[in-house]
């Protein structure tokens, strides 16, 4: 026999307590208030239009394609129209305040931080033993071996194996300080002495060192980014009561 449960207002805070998430609600909070005290300050306004556009790129995130779809998705998360409106408005704000605030700012910050966002095409293969590394890295220099062989026998990760050790591109901000270090100082294509890191041996062959290009993609990322800390920085200066 199925059982009656009501829920309240009050049972939801109490196990927001108990969840210990009220660090990060009241992050959010905060947050949201910044931005909007930010944003009324310089004047910032918002059009129909952009409401839509918005309003359908975010039923479109949530695969919201018809009006019972985001009626169910509404009713799940417990919102009403005026909530998910407030959403929507949220949205919008948040990204005009951050083009107000750094759209003139990232091309600077991108020339003086370029090496930041250099990237390189890599190769690696992470071993336990320095010795057995320095082995390999002869074994390949010699012509006994070739890194596939090495990427094949020694890469546990199946689908890594597969790609023979390719990382993909990586920018110098995700590498380790004493791979990155080296891995900059190459002159591509070069198989590198094996390097000791917090974690393994790696044994890495630079294919090619990626200059970066202030693109629309990066433009984006690098404006977020700056939001982000100036958001951080804000939340920091926040009296709560």
């Amino acid at each position: 026999m199925s059982q009656l449960i009501t829920i309240t207002n009050e049972d939801i805070l109490v196990q927001v307590k108990l969840s210990c998430k009220v660090p990060e609600f009241i992050e959010g909070i905060a947050t949201r208030k910044v931005i909007a005290n930010a944003a009324a300050e310089a004047g910032i306004k918002v059009e129909a239009e952009e409401l839509q556009k918005a309003a359908d790129k975010i039923r479109l995130m949530n695969k919201l394609i018809s009006a019972d779809d985001t009626w169910a998705w509404l009713e799940k998360h417990s919102l009403s129209i005026d909530d998910y409106e407030e959403i929507v408005y949220s949205s919008v704000i948040s990204g005009k305040l951050a083009t107000h605030l750094f759209a003139d700012k990232v091309e600077p910050y991108f020339f003086e931080n370029q090496l930041d966002y250099t990237g390189v095409a890599m190769y690696d293969v992470v071993l336990d033993d320095e010795d057995l590394a320095m082995e390999l890295f002869y074994a390949i220099k010699e012509g006994e071996m070739s890194f596939y062989d090495v990427a094949h026998k020694y890469i546990q990760d199946t689908e890594l194996r597969r790609k023979g050790g390719y990382r993909g591109i990586v920018g110098r901000k995700d590498m380790k300080p004493e791979i990155s270090a080296a891995v900059f100082a190459t002159k591509p294509p070069q198989l590198l002495k094996p390097i000791v890191a917090s974690v393994g041996v790696h044994l890495i062959l630079v294919e090619e060192i990626i200059q970066p290009q202030l693109d629309n993609v990066l433009h984006y990322k690098i404006g977020l980014d700056l939001f982000q800390q100036w958001l951080k920085q804000q939340i920091t200066q926040v009296e709560i009561k």
